[in-house]
């Protein structure tokens, strides 16, 4: 099979000065794009031969055209060379590559499901094979026992499996916000965390609390002592039967179950002013969350790993462009291939994790040094139920690498020309009863 991937000179330029506006450095702008030079005109030479010898017009004639045969020859072998240097590829064949993903098929990774979709990954000569997640797999442990060439995780999760002994390191910082809240009814008064006090906490645990544990200690709340912690399951039943105060929730997921919802007193959906909703982000607490992680190893060691990384970097960063401009179409391919969550339920989710992706200040899958710093800090000074935190010590070096993302940049298609999405605006939902 041959796949024929084109990126243009005014890609690579966009992308080039993209690179130097995150790297803040002027002297590493790159040397541009290959030019090639015209063609000479042999036209004034060749009138000029036929002119000298008017007595044999036949033999000039085939003259000419075979002087014209070569110079068309020539302008093709240049027109050849001018795609070569613009960014032409053929591959032979399609490489193989697997992405493990952290949940099951929805709407939170409908960028790598439209690039498949899209032919975005065999552009780049890529074959990609999905891997779902679920409650019993952790996709960075995956990764680094070789069962998947690359993962998606939250940041704080492979950072405390890295620690563990698992050579990882972030590649492309695809979420450049955290999509954690704290839902509770709002007859309840929980505005801000220090209202946890006294109340039944929900959180989902396996490593998904930790923005909770955060804001219970800038609140000055001991989780011990000062509230009930309770282990919740992946819904809002509990929050809806009254069995906890406030449910951790999603933007993109949990949210809209309760929106989804009928209020047995009205008879109809519950509305957003029937909920307070704290958002982590806002409380200073947010955490760095999907990520693409790569094996440290294979890329340090094995140029054709890292070649590997950066193509798969470049259609996925496509396959979520097309997703922030193409909402709807994307929900349908997410449907296609996942269509457990209904379609509402999934117009909404693609609509929120825009929000989380869009705009990406740097350029998409660039890591920010404070957010990863606060990231860090977080992990470094939250403790637990028990008193212990996600991490004993910062990260080694290596934890992450914005040189993939800056590559991946240049290689973009013609076709998608804004890596930062500054005049992203989101579109309106509407959320039927149970997601429908």
């Amino acid at each position: 099979m041959k796949t024929r991937r084109t990126i243009r000179a005014v890609a690579a330029l966009a992308a080039l000065s993209l690179v130097a506006a995150a790297c803040g450095d002027d002297d590493d702008d790159g040397d541009g794009a290959d030019t090639t030079e015209a063609a000479a005109d042999d036209g004034d030479a060749a009138a000029d031969d036929m002119a000298e010898d008017e007595g044999d017009d036949m033999a000039e004639d085939d003259m000419a055209e075979d002087d014209g045969d070569d110079m068309a020859e020539d302008d093709m072998a240049e027109d050849d060379m001018a795609e070569d240097d613009m960014g032409m590829m053929e591959c032979e064949e399609l490489r193989p590559v697997s992405l493990q993903l952290q949940w099951f098929t929805q709407a939170q990774f409908a960028g790598y499901y439209a690039g498949v979709d899209q032919g975005f990954y065999e552009d780049h000569c890529l074959e990609l094979t999905i891997l779902e997640g679920g409650v019993d797999i952790v996709p960075q442990v995956q990764l680094a026992n070789g069962d998947a060439d690359f993962a998606i995780s939250w940041v704080s999760k492979a950072l405390q499996s890295r620690e563990q002994g698992a050579n990882i390191v972030n590649i492309a910082q695809i979420f450049q916000r955290s999509g954690t809240l704290q839902v509770s009814f709002a007859d309840q008064g929980i505005t801000s965390p220090a209202d946890f006090a006294g109340k039944k906490i929900g959180n989902w645990g396996f490593g998904n609390e930790y923005e909770v544990f955060a804001a219970l200690g800038q609140a000055g709340l001991d989780p011990a002592t000062d509230v009930e912690l309770v282990a919740q399951n992946f819904d809002m039943v509990a929050l809806l039967e009254g069995e906890i105060d406030a449910a951790e929730a999603m933007t993109y997921n949990e949210y809209a179950q309760v929106l989804e919802a009928v209020n047995p007193d009205t008879g109809e959906l519950y509305q957003p002013e029937d909920f307070n909703v704290i958002n982590y982000t806002d409380e200073g607490v947010g955490m760095l969350q999907d990520a693409i992680w790569a094996d440290a190893g294979r890329l340090a060691d094995e140029p054709e790993y890292r070649d590997l990384a950066v193509s798969f970097v470049t259609a996925s960063m496509e396959g979520w462009m097309y997703c922030r401009d193409n909402v709807e179409e994307c929900q349908q391919i997410v449907l296609a291939n996942g269509p457990t969550l209904g379609a509402s339920h999934q117009l909404w989710q693609m609509n929120e994790v825009n929000k989380l992706v869009w705009p990406s200040p740097n350029g998409i899958g660039f890591i920010d040094q404070a957010d990863w710093d606060q990231t860090v800090e977080l992990s470094q000074n939250t403790p637990n139920l028990e008193g212990t935190t996600v991490l004993t010590a910062p990260p080694t070096d290596g934890a992450f690498t914005n040189e993939i993302v800056e590559e991946a940049w240049t290689h973009l298609n013609e076709a998608f020309t804004d890596p930062f999405g500054e005049g992203f605006t989101p579109i309106e939902v509407t959320l039927n009863e149970g997601g429908a």
